[in-house]
């Protein structure tokens, strides 16, 4: 029998309007953002998804409680490196998610000029995410929430590897968004040499 699911919200990575930095060394585009119980304060979030482009060298922020995940997409990559020294990382691989604690203050240096990067926040205790570069056709695991973003190619997802009651395209620079449960999914490449998406699976940790 078909596994019953919502319908996704449909989210066109161009039309999101980027908000310039306050140090003026890049831009963020928010995808999309689970408010803390009700809470429109953008600092108080269960989870948030977004994208930057580093433009220059740039202090990251802090975000006590906050877990992070953070992947490069296009360009050479920056180093990360804590004030106190504790944490020091190489963000040079593409499609690779790096997973740290929101409680550091970083410093980011760029390698090669800009770069673009994806970002997931999480709070902790509450949420936790699971970033995956996909290239080729797989099931897509449930989860008490989860974004797709085409990032290359074409692809199709449907309910099920053979039994589908509903499916919906998915083209390069779009995402798809389910803000609660929605059974398990089949993710099917138009051309698997070519086609790459991130799949984020945010689950509730807590209350």
């Amino acid at each position: 029998m078909a596994t019953n699911v919502s319908t996704p919200d449909r989210i066109a990575i161009g039309a999101l309007a980027p908000q310039p930095w306050k140090n003026g060394a890049g831009l963020t585009r928010e995808i999309a953002i689970r408010h803390h119980d009700g809470n429109a304060n953008a600092a108080a979030f269960d989870w948030r998804i977004s994208l930057a482009d580093v433009a220059h060298d740039a202090p990251f922020s802090a975000f006590p409680g906050v877990d992070r995940c953070i992947t490069l997409l296009r360009g050479a990559g920056m180093q990360l490196r804590s004030d106190d020294g504790a944490l020091a990382h190489r963000l040079d691989t593409r499609l690779q998610p790096f997973h740290f604690s929101g409680d550091l203050a970083l410093q980011a240096h760029l390698f090669d000029g800009a770069c673009s990067d994806f970002n997931v926040m999480t709070r902790r205790g509450a949420w936790r995410a699971d970033v995956v570069a996909v290239h080729g056709a797989c099931e897509l695991n449930d989860a008490d929430a989860t974004l797709l973003l085409g990032l290359a190619g074409g692809w199709t997802i449907e309910t099920g590897a053979t039994d589908h009651d509903a499916a919906w395209a998915l083209a390069a620079d779009h995402a798809l968004l389910w803000r609660a449960k929605r059974g398990a999914l089949w993710a099917t490449p138009s051309q698997p040499q070519d086609a790459v998406l991130l799949l984020v699976r945010l689950c509730q940790d807590g209350p």
